[in-house]
């Protein structure tokens, strides 16, 4: 089997009619290997969630191809499982139902499905919660049901849209440290959209900073730092300081385009 696993070979997307159009990606490439962490980090309107959507087949690109173990991505798949920033889970179910629910669709034989949901509910330190349902759970409660139901699939690929974006310091931090955890134990290849520099540095093996529309590729860099890794560290701090640099830069950018085109109106 090759160790790569994704690529992303001159990507284009172009949202909009003729004469009204946007370009959101220009000329992306990148191949991601397989087991490997990329964080995907950019101010808003970059296109890392376009680009991300893109990989997991919601949204094709308007020209170049997007591969997954050899064969091009042409919509959603099995091997590509999604977690988004706003948990996406039924509210009429309970948490052990919600970890269920794929399992249930594709057929999986009932015993099987029992064995995964309980490893799952212990795993994420879930079992306790199993009954209850999303409105009784805090928001690091219901994202760790959000990625339980994900693995239940056991895609090899884990696609993350800002997971923890909207969760307290303290909740983010635990979620990062275990999803470490999980990464280190299962070995999936995780593509993590963020615009926390912070959270870039702590998670990934790789960063690619992303352009203001066109989204391209600003910095393609190896984070080299041992793990685990410590914000304090000052060789973290280094690495906060360039990337932030870069990241203000297309922050400027996007601002004085706003202000162009309140001229312009």
């Amino acid at each position: 089997m090759s160790d790569l696993h994704i690529r992303i070979d001159g990507v284009n997307k172009v949202f909009g009619a003729e004469g009204r159009e946007v370009v959101a990606l220009q000329d992306i490439s990148l191949s991601i290997a397989r087991g490997q962490f990329t964080c995907l980090l950019g101010p808003s309107g970059c296109g890392k969630s376009t680009l991300l959507n893109a990989v997991a087949g919601f949204a094709p690109p308007s020209s170049g191809v997007i591969v997954v173990d050899g064969r091009p991505v042409t919509g959603p798949g099995p091997e590509r499982g999604m977690v988004f920033q706003e948990y996406a889970l039924f509210p009429w179910m309970t948490v052990e139902q919600n970890i269920r629910f794929g399992l249930e669709i594709k057929r999986v034989p009932a015993a099987v499905i029992m064995q995964r949901v309980d490893d799952l509910l212990k795993l994420l330190s879930l079992a306790d919660f199993r009954a209850r349902y999303p409105k009784d759970l805090s928001g690091g409660m219901r994202q760790r049901v959000a990625i339980a139901r994900v693995l239940a699939l056991d895609s090899p690929i884990l696609l993350m849209d800002e997971p923890f974006g909207a969760l307290d310091a303290l909740t983010r931090r635990n979620l990062q440290d275990e999803l470490l955890r999980l990464w280190g134990e299962m070995k999936k290849t995780i593509l993590f959209v963020t615009h926390s520099i912070e959270e870039a540095i702590y998670l990934a093996d790789r960063i690619v900073v992303m352009t203001y529309r066109p989204g391209t590729v600003k910095r393609d860099l190896i984070v080299e730092l041992p793990r685990p890794r410590d914000p304090a560290d000052p060789a973290f701090n280094l690495l906060k300081r360039e990337l932030g640099q870069l990241v203000m830069e297309e922050q400027q950018r996007h601002h004085h385009d706003e202000l162009r085109m309140a001229a312009v109106d």
